[in-house]
């Protein structure tokens, strides 16, 4: 009886087994056969590489993009479902009501309208139209005919068809992804209100003009209001479920300067990261066509590509592009009526004012103080957006003037977009709607919209931008740091601080011999160009009494770093705990445990250290919760070290040899599945240890804190080198792999070479491409 029970077991196992086999087979996406598709003209042929990306050779551009649309659905439909749904706020409908807030801040934000408006103005008789609406064949071929990706099913969700107004909520995601102005505007004016002018002059909201700028060339009370609404914006951005722009690096390296006389172009836009990747890679070619390109989900033309005669990419240009106004309680408002669908709940209707200024803030976040109206003045929803024919203009450029005008037509989210050539060209250009006021009103605070004398703007005409086309210098680059002066003033933004740009000018200035060995050392740099200046200040200044024979050691291992943040430093692991207190101990006693917190989520905390740390007379030091004394600097850095030192033993133990890097930060590519506990480890990706830090070219972002373990955000979302003396052997990688698919081998097949600091080629070659394993034929359907 016992054995039957166990044959019966037994078979029951492997029938499940079976069944599972059955089913990861059947929900793989389709790399081998043959299919057929509507609207196609003719035979597509598409063959995946050792890394999954889709080589599409079709007869004509049509076909090509309608092979692109179905490639890039099946494997990444999942990521589009996310990136189309959050513009629109409709993230509820199939999370719930943990996104309501979400939901209800991206629909006030207006971007779903902004997009019909743009939609309405659309030239339907031009090229980048008809190949958009070919990409959305595709992808909506793939919706009636493909698999049903598994988190449809996990979450019991169906499959929509994709229209143009989808694409056009992903530029405005992109757009708004940055967000430093929500985080920053609110928070200095609750900074001004709470303390005064003088504890923001030594803030240094001005950007000091003497750091590394980059240098142009054309040869041609409110506090309530401010701290909440900081808070809220901070809340629904670490909650998102897709990934924010954040930053970026990138150098064009002119022919002068390298070995074998030929351009060499260098890219990685810092993302935060998730799971799936955030780039798709493709290759497209027809008879008078190609583009090996990097996709961002539902868009048809690539932001950052190449061919055998130019590489194009971008960075973050970090440019202010958004206002916040205190209306008075005259102003008149249109009523923009909303619904939010929650699943599992009753449907959410609210209504949202919008005035001359833009949509009330009040009305879609969570404010304290509801008297006082809030308005967004917001680039993108202002002036009609251009990114697709931006995009296709770019992708498909014939010379470094028609490229140009493509980046000229980028008005938001501002972007450095870098440009090189197999002509020995290389320029950038800052491409955004920058303006200048006719009054003297900082935009870094919430602006008087009471009598119109705070909003007198003039546009300028792009030729006024900040660019450089084949400087004399010989390179251009750009590490999210200020431009040099425009309109004959430093433009205001939210710009990060020299440390990256600083390395990219202390490598590429001495050398003239560069190869794309080189560039990949250098993509791949930890080392700070400004830290080992800020250390000798920070340990002379320290009081040298009854120090513990740890803290001398650590001293001592301070002393001899060079600023290098690879895994297996100690050094790091000691700057980074002593940074946050540092930073805590002058800082959070004035603007409180709530305000200290929301200053570490901008930019602005990451341009003061340094600034700081040289500063021997500031009011910041001072601890205003002790009464009758008053702290300099000297005492500030001396607690601070103490503290990190006890900190550190009681973390890491007693050996100081094993307070190594590795032990304290690490790295998770997370799904929006993470939040579940039973889910997460089948698709995140990770943890793994990394090397970097924040503001070092291997960018790895994370925010600093008192726990000393450090999770890493965000960082090089690629990493790409096209060298134009060999073309046919650029190389690239990203975070994980090319597929969304869990079930895909190339789900994660990048990720311990993306760690590891290694590439994988972009293939140009046919006869390399026609050798791969996996091959798709496209048929058309005959009728």
């Amino acid at each position: 009886m016992i054995k039957k029970i166990l044959k019966i077991v037994l078979v029951l196992i492997v029938l499940v087994l079976i069944g599972i086999w059955f089913f990861i087979q059947n929900n793989k996406p389709t790399y081998n056969g043959k299919l057929q598709l509507n609207d196609l003209k003719d035979e597509v042929t598409v063959y995946y590489d050792d890394i999954g990306v889709p080589h599409i050779y079709a007869q004509n551009q049509a076909d090509a993009y309608i092979a692109l649309g179905y490639a890039h659905a099946q494997d990444r439909l999942w990521q589009m479902e996310l990136v189309r749904r959050i513009s629109a706020g409709r993230l509820s409908e199939i999370f719930g009501k943990d996104m309501i807030k979400t939901d209800k801040f991206f629909l006030g934000l207006g971007i779903e309208n902004a997009a019909k408006k743009a939609i309405q103005k659309l030239d339907t008789t031009t090229q980048a139209y008809k190949l958009t609406q070919a990409y959305l064949k595709g992808i909506n071929q793939f919706i009636e005919n493909g698999t049903t990706p598994v988190e449809f099913r996990l979450i019991g969700i169906e499959k929509e068809k994709y229209t143009i107004k989808d694409i056009y909520n992903v530029f405005g995601y992109m757009s708004f992804g940055f967000a430093q102005a929500h985080k920053t505007d609110p928070l200095l004016t609750n900074l001004k209100d709470k303390l005064g002018d003088a504890y923001l002059y030594d803030l240094g909201i001005d950007i000091n003009p003497k750091s590394t700028l980059i240098h142009i060339h054309n040869p041609k009370s409110k506090n309530n209001i401010a701290s909440s609404l900081t808070a809220s914006v901070n809340d629904l951005l670490i909650n998102s479920p897709v990934p924010p722009f954040v930053g970026s690096n990138s150098w064009v390296v002119g022919a002068k300067k390298t070995k074998n006389k030929k351009v060499i172009f260098a890219n990685d836009p810092h993302i935060m990261f998730a799971q799936p990747a955030v780039w798709y890679q493709s290759h497209i070619v027809t008879p008078d066509f190609e583009i090996y390109g990097f996709n961002l989900a539902l868009t048809p033309f690539p932001l950052l590509g190449h061919n055998r005669n130019y590489a194009y990419g971008l960075t973050m240009f970090e440019n202010d592009d958004i206002d916040f106004y205190e209306e008075n309680d005259k102003q008149s408002y249109k009523i923009r009526k909303e619904t939010i669908k929650v699943k599992d709940g009753d449907d959410i209707n609210f209504e949202i004012r919008v005035g001359k200024h833009g949509p009330i803030m009040n009305d879609f976040i969570d404010i304290i103080d509801s008297d006082k109206a809030i308005a967004m003045d917001w680039i993108y929803t202002k002036i009609e957006n251009k990114m697709l024919e931006a995009s296709y203009k770019m992708s498909h450029a014939n010379s470094l003037s028609e490229f140009k005008k493509g980046a000229a037509t980028i008005y938001a989210p501002g972007l450095n977009v870098m440009y090189g050539d197999a002509k020995d060209n290389i320029a950038w250009f800052a491409s955004a709607k920058l303006y200048t006021r006719t009054n003297n009103a900082n935009p870094k605070f919430i602006l008087d919209g009471s009598n119109g004398e705070d909003d007198k703007l003039n546009f300028l005409d792009f030729s006024k931008n900040p660019q450089a086309i084949n400087p004399p210098w010989n390179y251009v680059y750009s590490a999210n740091n200020q431009p040099d002066s425009i309109a004959g003033v430093m433009y205001p933004g939210y710009y990060l601080p020299e440390d990256r740009a600083k390395r990219v000018v202390d490598l590429l200035k001495p050398k003239n011999d560069f190869t794309k060995e080189d560039m990949e050392l250098m993509i791949n740099d930890v080392q700070s160009s400004v830290v080992p200046d800020l250390i000798p200040i920070v340990i002379e200044n320290l009081t040298k009494v009854n120090l513990t024979s740890f803290e001398k050691e650590a001293i001592e291992i301070l002393r001899n770093w060079n600023g290098d943040y690879k895994s297996d430093k100690i050094a790091p692991t000691i700057y980074t705990k002593f940074l946050y207190l540092f930073v805590e101990n002058t800082f959070a006693d004035e603007m409180g445990e709530e305000g200290f917190q929301q200053f570490l989520e901008t930019h602005l905390y990451k341009r003061q250290i340094a600034k700081q740390i040289k500063l021997r007379k500031s009011i910041w030091w001072d601890d205003i919760t002790t009464k009758n004394i008053k702290e300099n600097r000297d005492e500030i850095f001396t607690k601070s070290f103490h503290q990190t030192v006890a900190a550190l033993e009681n973390q890491f133990g007693n050996d100081i040899k094993r307070w190594t890097w590795d032990k304290a930060i690490t790295v998770t590519h997370k799904h929006a599945f993470d939040k579940v506990a039973s889910l997460k480890s089948f698709f995140n990706v990770g943890p793994f240890v990394t090397n970097g830090s924040n503001e070092v070219l291997n960018n790895q972002i994370f925010s600093i804190n008192n726990s000393g373990v450090y999770e890493v955000k965000g960082g090089p979302s690629t990493r790409r080198i096209v060298d134009f003396s060999d073309v046919e052997n650029s190389i690239a990688i990203i975070p994980t792999g090319q597929s969304g698919n869990v079930f895909s081998k190339h789900y994660k097949d990048q990720a311990q070479k993306y760690l590891n600091g290694e590439f994988v080629k972009m293939m140009l070659n046919k006869e390399e491409i026609q050798k791969s394993k996996d091959k798709l034929v496209l048929e058309p359907i005959k009728k």
